[in-house]
């Protein structure tokens, strides 16, 4: 072969590679990515512990990595049971009210203000006609209960892939200084002086970013457990483990609250009932529109708009990771981008 040609060929040759690598490596490329992150938030952490450890790295990243099972596979875990389990119950039991004509209007839906009359009204007509009853469940409680079953399984991948991201962060922190130095030689012999620069945005936006969304998402559980307590809804530590997921979504947490609100109205407790809708859309859902923003803006500028647009992409990219894995990788991009063009990151 000429010497013309060789550079193209060896060109060729890495990306042929490359591509076969990431072929390989596509089904695991959710749970590889969210790990990664996992471990560039975490690695001063780790490196605390490694001087506990006296510098031995396996003992280390054992203990790093049992401290992500315990933090965040099991409460989801936890979640994810409860829902599988409870929704088929809860379908039967509707089903068999339905069927037997037992079911009625909760006493507190007339006292409500407005509308409470004309829904009263309604649903008692509706209750008291078998056909038109028959015809709304056929509607209405079957897509339910797909949609309940649905989000069961979407836990459930997410348990998969957060257990196996759990997996390789063990590997990444036992061989994270050894990686270290191969990057930053790789980076060099690419970019030049800008490799380290280059580095530090990553690792500063990465951070940033999971503080932003983990920080949000510990401060919305821990006020909604409290809320839960004054109201005095059962099953406190399950509700603040659903509100901690579900505050990754934009409109996640008032599932969570307006549930528990309703529920406190179908059981009479009309004043808990409105504490509960009150403390919800001030205080739980405003921790979202203030500590998020405050904390993922402080740490990568990242504007509001694209940490929803890396929320729900992500999601749709990656399945429930994606919800940690879209906001990191477009404030990546634009950190990238901003260092690449000379303006501040």
């Amino acid at each position: 072969m000429h010497p013309r040609f060789q550079p193209y060929t060896r060109l060729a040759a890495i990306v042929l590679l490359v591509i076969g690598c990431l072929t390989v490596l596509r089904p695991f490329l959710a749970a590889i990515l969210f790990a990664t992150a996992i471990t560039i938030s975490s690695w001063p952490l780790y490196l605390r512990l490694l001087a506990r450890c006296k510098q031995r790295r396996w003992l280390a990243a054992a203990m790093m990595s049992a401290g992500l099972t315990v933090l965040i596979i099991v409460p989801l875990a936890l979640v994810t049971w409860n829902v599988a389990d409870n929704a088929t119950e809860f379908y039967e039991q509707i089903k068999a009210s339905l069927g037997s004509g037992t079911l009625a209007p909760p006493a507190w839906l007339k006292q409500f203000p407005l509308v409470g009359e004309a829904a009263d009204t309604y649903l008692r007509k509706l209750l008291g006609s078998r056909e038109e009853l028959l015809n709304v469940a056929r509607n209405l409680l079957e897509p339910a209960r797909r949609f309940l079953l649905g989000g069961g399984m979407v836990l459930g991948s997410g348990v998969a892939q957060v257990s196996l991201a759990v997996f390789v962060s063990f590997f990444l922190y036992r061989d994270g200084q050894a990686l270290l130095a191969a990057l930053a030689t790789g980076l060099d012999k690419l970019i030049g002086k800008q490799g380290a620069a280059v580095a530090d945005t990553v690792s500063r936006t990465v951070r940033g970013v999971m503080y932003g969304l983990l920080g949000t998402a510990l401060a919305q559980a821990g006020v909604a457990a409290v809320g839960f307590l004054i109201a005095g809804v059962p099953a406190v530590a399950l509700l603040s483990v659903a509100t901690f997921l579900l505050s990754l979504i934009p409109v996640g947490p008032p599932l969570i609250w307006g549930g528990a609100a309703a529920w406190l109205f179908s059981e009479g407790r009309t004043g808990w009932g409105v504490f509960m809708l009150v403390w919800g859309f001030f205080v739980i859902s405003g921790v979202d529109n203030v500590v998020k923003p405050m904390l993922i803006s402080r740490g990568s500028s990242l504007p509001f708009i694209l940490v929803l647009l890396g929320v729900m992409g992500g999601v749709l990219a990656f399945g429930f990771v994606g919800l940690f894995i879209g906001p990191t990788l477009l404030a990546v991009g634009l950190g990238l981008l901003r260092n690449w063009t000379g303006e501040a990151a």
